[in-house]
């Protein structure tokens, strides 16, 4: 895993507000972003569900409620939340975060088109095996 460049922003405050449910990150550049939990779960860089490769990604519904029950730093670049589904092995680099707050917008676009394609519906439970085909 590469490192960070030396002149990406990182945080310089990261409060997770349980209310609203949004991640607030404030960066060294002075960007600040509130980020929704269910933006960041179902943009979680982890293998459950990004998959193994590309087309493998797995569609994440059911989530508009999901919150963070805790956040553990990893090393000097990231934080790894747990997820009050369970999900906790997605590793948020400081360029993620920084990516998911840049780019809401078009995220929320790209994932309503994504469910959308799959005839999904944001709100749909998730299917009890969605995710764990690859042995994790």
């Amino acid at each position: 895993m590469a490192g960070l460049a030396s002149d990406s922003p990182t945080p310089v405050a990261l409060t997770v507000h349980g209310r609203s449910r949004v991640l607030e990150v404030a960066f060294s550049d002075g960007a600040a972003f509130r980020i929704p939990f269910e933006l960041l779960r179902v943009y979680s860089p982890s293998a459950e569900v990004q998959g193994h490769g590309p087309g493998q990604e797995v569609l994440q519904t059911g989530k508009r409620d999901v919150g963070i029950e805790s956040l553990a730093p990893v090393g000097n670049y990231a934080v790894q939340p747990r997820f009050s589904d369970g999900h906790d092995s997605g590793i948020f680099s400081w360029e993620l975060l920084y990516r998911l707050g840049r780019d809401e917008a078009q995220l929320w676009a790209e994932y309503e088109r994504r469910l959308a394609a799959a005839g999904a519906d944001r709100d749909q439970p998730m299917p009890a095996n969605a995710g764990h085909a690859c042995g994790h």
